[in-house]
């Protein structure tokens, strides 16, 4: 790319050679002469949503907050100490469209929070979901409208679960409500995507792959782009093009590792991570790079699938997640299904931080993400979809505040909270599913 000194740099400015482009991060060299980054028309960080699904709800007892605020965290929400004051836990809410309970339905009434239609043929019918309303009309201006990432990589079909065809269950995103979208948990074709330039899929993996480094392959014009910058922005360079320089590396390492060790999955193929720790890690953190060089605004990540057989051996769970969830009301099965929730919440806590650390115009990546995490089920033992667990983080940007447990008084559905973040993230929309209403109020009250 050209740079032109005195002239401020395009928020669309990448650094490109054959084959691959890297987007920047917000800079100072953005923001036109004499305008503060934060106020400049343009160049304003811009609002992003993501959405972190968790499968076979949780352990009640051990997730929810004792009083109206989260200056003590119960056992599973532990891990959001270090972010807590940009954290909201929101309880009573429920998924009505989801009955009669089941797995398939707790995945696809998640986003959607529409009734899907009770087939196991491919005439299948939900709704568009919540993150795709977003990408319709904030995502079009990006290279990817929006992302949308998993952690299982294998498509399961046929029927499923009581008699819903496998789509509703592989897939969290709708573009309508005919049109499932399937998600990557691959992390190298998901860099690859966000980072290949041009030509077919096939060609952009030629491309990227003949380098030993996206980066190396791109010092010129690193170089000739630092020239142009001021301090500051060449301090935020190298630290964007060092973690784009992290994350490919752990990419080419899972890549060339044949023997991954002890923690890796039967189904699993090379080139992904050997644990699930660093597996999920790997794609949250390709999260962050997407948002920091605004290759998309809008992203959703499957944790795990309903009815998943995963064990979690990292954290001393042996017993698979599913048949676990059915617990029999064993207090020894709850207590380590509250392990495997307290992982995933530790997993969206390593998000979150990552955002925090991460400086963007006036504030952080966090400050200007709305971060939805939360299951379509409430008790797994008895399949319900009410008191579903909810955590809204980030957004300090866009008026939310944190540290707080919100409870509705009677069940409310699921719909008005999706309809809060599309609203905050500049989405206007009368009404979202079965939504009843919302406000701006809803997360700046101490209580529901």
């Amino acid at each position: 790319m050209s740079f032109l000194t005195g002239k401020a740099l395009s928020r669309r400015a990448v650094l490109r050679t054959a084959g691959a482009a890297v987007a920047l991060p917000l800079l100072d060299a953005m923001v036109p002469a004499g305008r503060a980054v934060a106020g400049a028309p343009g160049v304003e960080p811009v609002k992003r949503l993501q959405y972190v699904y968790v499968p076979m709800g949780c352990d009640h007892s051990r997730w929810t907050p004792e009083g109206e605020t989260l200056d003590e965290l119960p056992f599973i929400l532990e891990p959001l100490a270090p972010v807590k004051g940009q954290v909201n836990v929101v309880g009573n809410l429920e998924l009505a469209n989801a009955y009669p309970g089941s797995h398939a339905t707790s995945n696809s009434a998640f986003l959607s929070c529409a009734r899907a239609r009770h087939t196991e043929s491919t005439d299948y019918y939900l709704g568009t979901t919540a993150d795709q309303i977003a990408a319709q009309r904030i995502g079009q201006g990006t290279k990817l409208p929006s992302m949308e990432l998993s952690m299982d990589l294998a498509q399961t079909v046929g029927q499923c679960d009581n008699g819903y065809a496998c789509v509703y269950q592989n897939n969290l995103s709708w573009s309508s409500p005919t049109t499932p979208l399937p998600s990557e948990a691959h992390p190298r074709l998901v860099f690859e995507a966000m980072f290949g330039e041009g030509g077919t899929a096939g060609e952009r993996r030629t491309a990227l792959r003949r380098r030993a480094s996206l980066l190396d392959s791109m010092a010129e014009e690193i170089s000739g782009l630092k020239r142009v910058v001021g301090a500051a922005d060449r301090q935020r360079i190298d630290r964007y093009l060092e973690s784009v320089r992290e994350v490919e590396r752990r990419i080419r390492k899972a890549d060339s590792d044949i023997n991954a060790g002890k923690l890796r999955d039967l189904e699993r193929p090379l080139g992904v991570p050997a644990s699930y720790q660093e597996h999920a890690q790997l794609m949250l953190d390709l999260q962050v790079l997407a948002m920091q060089g605004d290759v998309t605004r809008v992203m959703t990540f499957q944790l795990a699938r309903e009815t998943s057989n995963r064990s979690y051996p990292e954290i001393g769970v042996r017993d698979s997640h599913h048949p676990l969830s059915h617990h029999g009301n064993d207090p020894d099965k709850i207590a380590r299904l509250a392990k495997i929730n307290r992982f995933h919440v530790s997993l969206f806590a390593y998000f979150l931080e990552k955002l925090a650390e991460t400086p963007e115009g006036d504030g952080t990546l966090l400050d200007h993400t709305l971060c939805l995490f939360g299951s379509g089920m409430g008790n797994p033992n008895v399949h319900d979809h009410v008191n579903v667990p909810t955590i809204v983080a980030g957004g300090a940007s866009s008026g939310l505040r944190g540290g707080r447990h919100l409870r509705y008084e009677r069940a409310t559905p699921l719909a008005n909270v999706h309809l809060a973040l599309l609203h905050r993230a500049g989405v206007d929309l009368e009404r979202f599913a079965d939504s009843t209403g919302t406000s701006p109020e809803l997360f700046e009250r101490a209580s529901l």
